[in-house]
């Protein structure tokens, strides 16, 4: 590792040269089944040829020009997008965080509109938002928050998946505007609320002029087996953000408004120099093509529900297992300790996962995964969990 570089991460000793579908390729041509995706970000899988062709055409074409003209990839990536979110409008970022950024800023000056001088944003525990100060501080892990004090005013926390915390603070803090929450918590464990929660918080916010706000960031973009976690839930948002998935790789953020939220910003409010540029737009325009007409939504509830049953019979009865959880391809098994060295010794057997919330090994494999790789992963993690908790070495 370069000494030049911040240390900022601590990566696994190994470096990728190639990509090919759900695999990656070191220097020396060994080969590792993907099964985080960049941590959901590559659902089409590494070196797809449609996008590699979409970004070598536009980057002949043209890279730049800012936002101070029309893109005409930019307006045509809007429609789409909002055409399929069933939303209004979107402002382009690079980024999830950016994306929660500018859902934050909308929703401080909705409440300003409504004559509130300390707009305050309701956030939930173990949540995670990014890490600029304002979404460092939206998100719920007091761990990478940890000195950076003073943190952004106007949130307040209350536990995931609990409607009658969010009444409490309904019934004692008038000055709410907004709430921020997750569909389903990544960063914090492939946590799945129950089947009532985002209804009934869209009736809650409903009731009390707030701002209903979805970060999709992992979520979006089929991972859960719809194109939007909500759309399972049956309800619409009044912000969504997205990114990851988006762009399958080219940074690219996007925050979407409908209703009377989607007039909040105005010229001036808001603003990026290299957001929604054409060619990241042509990338992000790409992946929506090659996901509606590969039937990939549908594929990844399909698979992702296999996965699920095979996984739960594979572990059935395993102590050292507290849950195993899913929707979609967005998957988490919950031992009853830390297991972060699984990261490791699924490495030298090919597989790349990750471990979140110090117990959860989670799994957020591409769209375009096969069933042969769908159980070669099932497998290979169920080894790999079956040893851990016995006490076996890697």
């Amino acid at each position: 590792m370069s000494e030049h570089l911040m240390n900022t991460y601590k990566p696994l000793p190994v470096r990728f040269e190639r990509g090919e579908g759900a695999c990656l390729f070191d220097g020396e041509g060994r080969r590792y089944l993907d099964a985080l995706s960049g941590i959901a970000v590559c659902g089409l899988g590494h070196a797809h040829p449609e996008i590699g062709e979409a970004l070598c055409r536009q980057a002949r074409q043209l890279l730049h020009t800012s936002n101070l003209y029309h893109i005409e990839q930019q307006e045509r990536l809007a429609d789409e997008l909002c055409a399929i979110a069933g939303m209004e409008r979107v402002f382009f970022s690079n980024s999830g965080a950016e994306a929660n950024e500018a859902a934050l800023k909308m929703a401080r000056l909705h409440g300003h509109e409504r004559g509130i001088d300390t707009p305050q944003v309701i956030v939930c525990e173990g949540s995670f938002h990014g890490r600029t100060m304002a979404t460092l501080t939206a998100t719920g892990n007091r761990r990478i928050q940890a000195g950076f004090e003073p943190l952004v005013p106007g949130f307040l926390r209350a536990p995931y998946d609990d409607l009658d915390a969010l009444r409490t603070i309904a019934e004692n803090s008038p000055n709410v505007v907004a709430v921020l929450v997750e569909p389903v918590l990544g960063e914090g464990g492939v946590r799945i609320p129950g089947e009532q929660y985002l209804p009934r918080l869209r009736q809650l916010c409903d009731e009390h002029g707030w701002l209903m706000m979805l970060d999709e960031i992992q979520t979006g973009m089929g991972r859960t087996g719809h194109w939007f976690a909500c759309q399972r839930a049956g309800i619409r948002p009044d912000v969504m953000t997205l990114a990851k998935g988006l762009g399958n790789g080219v940074p690219i953020g996007a925050c979407l408004a409908r209703g009377a939220a989607a007039d909040i910003f105005k010229p001036g409010n808001h603003g990026s120099t290299f957001g929604g540029n054409p060619l990241v737009c042509s990338a992000a325009r790409t992946v929506l093509q090659v996901i509606e007409r590969d039937g990939l939504v549908e594929r990844a509830d399909r698979l992702g529900t296999r996965m699920l049953a095979d996984f739960r019979q594979q572990l059935d009865g395993e102590e050292g297992i507290r849950s195993i959880r899913g929707l979609g391809l967005m998957l988490g098994i919950e031992l009853e300790q830390p297991c972060a060295v699984l990261m490791e010794r699924a490495l030298e057997r090919g597989l790349l996962i990750n471990v979140t919330a110090e117990r959860v090994l989670r799994l957020l494999p591409p769209l375009i995964l096969s069933d042969a790789e769908a159980d070669e992963i099932v497998s290979t993690v169920s080894e790999l969990v079956k040893e851990f908790v016995a006490g076996s070495p890697a």
